[in-house]
Order: C-alpha cells, then sequence, then structure tokens
C-alpha cells in the first residue's frame, strides 16, 4: 500500500522577492544571524511594544507558519552566537527570510522617528553636545544599552568589545543608520543580499 507522504510547506509569497545566497547547507552564517537579531534588538528599544509587534507583524504578513509563536521566536532569535543562552541550532533561509522582512516593515512604520534621532545626532555632533542633550535619542540609548546587556553573553570576545557606553551607543547609531536604509526603495532586499557580502562563494 502506497503513503501518502505530507505535503511540502509552501513558502509565503511575500518571501519570494528575496534570493537564495548559494551558502553552505542552506543555513545563514554568523554574521547574518547576529546582524538580524541587533536590528530587532534596535526595534525593541525604539518602540516599548516592539516585542508584540514583532508577532503581530508574523500574523499580519501571513508568517506565522514559520515564527509560530513567542518560543518559536526566541529561538530563532537565540540562534544569535552573542547571546546569554545561544542556541547551537541553525537559523535556515527561510526562516532568516522571515524576520528580515519583519524587520523591514517594522523599519518602515518607525521611519519618521528614525529619521528625527539621526537628524538629531547630527545636530548634537556639531554643536558638540552629547545625547543627554536631546531626550527622545537618550532614552533610545539607554534602553539599547539595557536591552544588549540584557541578553548578550558579556563572556563572548564579541560583547566584551561593547563593554562602554560608547561602544554600545555606536552600535545602537549604526543600527538606526541601517533601519533607514530598510525603508528605501528595494530596502528588503537590499539589506538582505548585505547580510550574505563576503559570505557567498
Amino acid at each position: 500500500m502506497q503513503l501518502n507522504s505530507p505535503p511540502a510547506p509552501t513558502i509565503p509569497l511575500i518571501l519570494d522577492g528575496l534570493p537564495d545566497p548559494s551558502v553552505p547547507e542552506g543555513v545563514c552564517p554568523r554574521r547574518a544571524r547576529l546582524q538580524i537579531d541587533l536590528l530587532l534588538l534596535a526595534i525593541e528599544a525604539l518602540d516599548l511594544g516592539g516585542s508584540e509587534a514583532i508577532l503581530s507583524t508574523a500574523d499580519d504578513l501571513d508568517l506565522r507558519g514559520i515564527i509560530k509563536n513567542r518560543v518559536v521566536l526566541w529561538r530563532l532569535r537565540s540562534t544569535n552566537p552573542f547571546r546569554r543562552y545561544s542556541q547551537r541550532r541553525p537559523l535556515t533561509l527561510i526562516e532568516a527570510k522571515a524576520l528580515v522582512v519583519i524587520t523591514c516593515y517594522l523599519a518602515r512604520r518607525l521611519t519618521v522617528l528614525v529619521r528625527q534621532l539621526l537628524l538629531a545626532q547630527q545636530q548634537l555632533n556639531e554643536k558638540q553636545l552629547s545625547a543627554e542633550h536631546h531626550f527622545r535619542l537618550s532614552e533610545y540609548l539607554e534602553r539599547f544599552r539595557a536591552h544588549f546587556r540584557g541578553r548578550m553573553n558579556a563572556r563572548r570576545a564579541g560583547v566584551m568589545v561593547y563593554s562602554s557606553d560608547e561602544k554600545l551607543d555606536e552600535l545602537a547609531l549604526d543600527l538606526l543608520a541601517q533601519l533607514l536604509f530598510c525603508t528605501g526603495t528595494s530596502g528588503m532586499q537590499r539589506l538582505w543580499i548585505s547580510l550574505f557580502d563576503g559570505e557567498v562563494g
């Protein structure tokens, strides 16, 4: 008697616009896993409801087949090797695509705020003033530092680089610029391709 094999899972149409890079075993390299999680960390620092927004956006974009619940989301993000409780499981390209699509959609929602904060930083630099002189920027940086220190493993060499407030602030501002990059024309595709620069052989 012939047994029917289960149907192959369908890939949500929204992921079709992101090409499959030629990476070993079809899994995300270390740098891509790290970068995706850090961008989501920046979104959570910008928006108090950021973690809820990630799950509700997964619903809105029909991605709940990949990101089923909060536990699955935590496992996917914990493939970031910097994490305090880093998972050894791989991050598949489909999972990474889902996270990148969500990141870009949330970044678009936050475009006005991201632009305001980057402009404020530029103006403060010109006046040689610290971020403490701009409440909203200072709040974002403080929240990002708290998120990073609360979730990353301080004993890892890559995390030790960010032991000072100054280094973490630089990282937080770099991530703001990357989020703005996501919001432009073909931003989703450009972010996706940038995650694999130098990784594709």
